[in-house]
């Protein structure tokens, strides 16, 4: 099976911590970069994505323009950022300058306060890889992190290195399973 993951577009408001908490749409370059994305790419079976508009509204357009399935699946939705939802980098840093600091030192244990765990959101996505079945190939349309998290799944990476993954806005993944389990096929992983 090989299940391909697409990154939104850039959201209206530009870059900031949305986590799982704010709902942003994608703004008229997030479409472009999204059709553009897809433009040429093969014919996917079924179309899954995240319940979060900038994820979710393209994956239905994009199912519905091609006559396939969409499905959506709380596990592909982005991770909590706690306290950071809604701020830009700056902001964050400007609240709390040490949190801030920790957070980029050790993902794992320097998380905003009532953020989800990375090992959470790391089984919660390897569960949702894991089940995929029937026929591909298979779109997921999700987020930054969640693809992070899938691409650390399939070559059994630490939880701490999927943070360096760049997963620039529409950034496509190939993942393939086959007896051996999951493997990484392609990423473009530029920003």
């Amino acid at each position: 099976m090989e299940v391909d993951l697409l990154r939104h577009g850039e959201p209206v408001g530009g870059r900031r911590y949305r986590g799982d908490g704010v709902d942003d749409p994608l703004s008229e370059t997030g479409w472009r970069q999204m059709w553009s994305a897809v433009e040429g790419e093969r014919s996917w079976c079924r179309v899954l994505s995240s319940p979060l508009r900038r994820a979710r509204e393209f994956a239905e357009a994009l199912a519905t323009q091609r006559g396939v399935c969409c499905e959506v699946d709380e596990r592909w939705r982005e991770i909590g950022m706690g306290a950071w939802e809604g701020l830009t980098r700056e902001q964050a840093q400007a609240v709390d300058a040490q949190a801030y600091a920790a957070y980029y030192l050790d993902p794992l244990a320097g998380r905003p306060a009532g953020a989800e765990s990375l090992e959470v959101l790391r089984r919660r996505v390897a569960k949702a890889l894991d089940s995929l079945d029937g026929d591909g190939p298979l779109l997921v349309v999700a987020h930054a992190v969640v693809i992070r998290a899938a691409i650390a799944h399939a070559v059994q990476g630490a939880a701490a290195a999927m943070m360096r993954i760049p997963v620039p806005y529409a950034g496509l993944t190939r993942l393939r399973r086959d007896e051996r389990g999951w493997a990484l096929v392609s990423h473009q992983g530029t920003c």
